[in-house]
């Protein structure tokens, strides 16, 4: 009997050490996860609207800061592939002035990976100047916030004038493509 008390007393323990165990390790996952917290579309908004806003401002730092290092721009020219490090050049130049571009978000969707670390939108963004808008991509959680990793705008037609547009692109491309180098 006593070798049945002090086997109990073993497992008694040996389960008392592994529930502590496991709750040092709930607590430390859990401030894990409060640091980088569930998925929250809330911060990909409010980091998206300010992105906008720096634009806007011609805050060339502020717009900057909101990529990924390795980030891209995609604008809406053929050409436009825009990574960070060519994108600064532009941005700077662009914002040199002290105007930047306006483009007022709206309609944004937000869905996020099964890691809870990297998320996907698209946003129509109105600009007073040139019109509607498709903004997609993807941002990922890092230690700073959220970032954007890619950033695409696309030019809206309506599809009952798409055959209007595409024949005037149609004829500028065909325009660029013939003229000489370094024109």
């Amino acid at each position: 009997m006593t070798e049945s008390l002090t086997h109990r007393a073993f497992l008694s323990s040996l389960l008392l050490a592994f529930a502590l165990l496991l709750g040092a390790a709930s607590v430390s996952t859990s401030s894990a996860q409060d640091t980088a917290g569930a998925p929250d579309p809330q911060a990909i908004h409010a980091m998206l609207d300010d992105f906008h806003q720096a634009a806007a401002d011609a805050d060339r730092e502020r717009y900057l800061d909101h990529f990924m290092p390795d980030g891209v721009f995609m604008g809406t020219d053929d050409w436009e592939r825009w990574p960070l490090r060519e994108f600064r050049g532009y941005v700077a130049k662009r914002f040199e002035g002290g105007t930047g571009w306006t483009y007022h978000p709206g309609d944004r969707h937000i869905a996020f990976a099964g890691d809870g670390d990297t998320a996907w939108f698209d946003e129509i963004a109105v600009s007073p100047r040139w019109g509607r808008f498709r903004g997609t991509g993807v941002v990922q959680r890092t230690a700073d916030g959220w970032k954007i990793a890619h950033y695409s705008l696309t030019a809206l037609v309506p599809n009952e004038r798409f055959q209007e547009v595409a024949a005037i692109t149609r004829a500028a491309f065909a325009e660029r493509d013939a003229a000489p180098a370094g024109k």
